[in-house]
């Protein structure tokens, strides 16, 4: 039996990990699943009284705990899965390096920009002054030369169809309205639904001024600093669609939204329209 069988012997069939604060249990099998990692040298090639322990004898690493999760998975399954509007995408790429999971890591890389492959094309030997003016044209300023099939596959997998300014900041804005709608008699088509009252706006101040501009109402609170957040603004129309079309042009996305209605006028006589009134919610996510 070789020396590295004979000390990995020494370790249990089931570990406790204490990352960060985070408790972990899993197989020793799992740990030393991917060669060459730091879990497959820490735990198959050494011995368990050269590891570090906390207080209840637990393997300690110190590391982020939150994220290890992500790296337990891929040791599982070798491969993670994130969860929608995931913003701790650097930092899993810096665990993963950590952990010397080398495939993980590559997989987290931020994807190229047709905008920077451009520009990178560009930096060859040439006029300064020509390359700064391409980029900043998000061209190579050989419109003549037909795109190889290679560059064009290249630019259809990396583009993003809607690249947002680096001025545009990132954020949640949650747009509401409270309307009201009215059912005919024995429900007739005459209904009339949906009359918007007035729709809100919640979120950071400067996002909130910077998607809406000039349409955004802010006497019901003025003078408050960009960086603050408010529930008081609303827009100067009613058309929830104006709202909407507007959000999808800066770059932002729907995620959730909610609604309630409750009936506001009644009576007993069958004869009588039932007004209704509502109360619904859009989130919206720039990432």
């Amino acid at each position: 039996m070789a020396h590295s069988d004979k000390q990995r012997t020494h370790f249990a069939d089931i570990i406790e990990l204490n990352v960060g604060g985070q408790l972990y249990v899993t197989r020793h099998a799992t740990l030393v699943s991917v060669p060459n990692s730091l879990l497959w040298t820490a735990f198959g090639q050494t011995s368990p009284a050269e590891l570090p322990k906390d207080s209840k004898g637990r393997f300690f690493f110190d590391r982020d705990g939150y994220l290890f999760r992500y790296i337990l998975d891929y040791l599982r399954e070798r491969d993670t899965v994130l969860p929608d509007f995931f913003k701790e995408r650097a930092r899993l790429k810096k665990e993963a390096d950590y952990f010397q999971l080398h495939e993980l890591s590559e997989r987290l890389r931020p994807a190229v920009r047709k905008e920077n492959w451009v520009c990178e094309e560009m930096s060859a030997p040439g006029d300064p002054a020509e390359a700064a003016h391409a980029c900043a044209l998000g061209t190579t300023g050989t419109s003549s030369t037909p795109m190889s099939a290679e560059s064009s596959r290249f630019e259809s997998t990396v583009s993003s169809p809607t690249l947002r300014s680096p001025t545009q900041k990132c954020g949640y804005i949650t747009v509401g309205y409270r309307g009201s709608y009215t059912i005919g008699r024995d429900i007739q088509t005459d209904a009339k639904f949906r009359r918007v009252a007035r729709i809100t706006v919640c979120g950071k101040t400067s996002l909130a001024k910077e998607v809406f501009g000039d349409t955004l109402n802010e006497s019901r609170d003025p003078d408050r600093s960009p960086d603050r957040y408010t529930s008081r603004y609303y827009l100067k129309y009613n058309f929830l669609e104006q709202a909407f079309d507007r959000l999808g042009e800066v770059g932002f996305r729907m995620v959730a939204c909610s609604s309630t209605g409750t009936c506001a006028y009644t009576s007993n006589d069958p004869n009588e329209d039932k007004i209704w009134t509502s109360y619904t919610e859009y989130v919206f996510s720039r990432d």
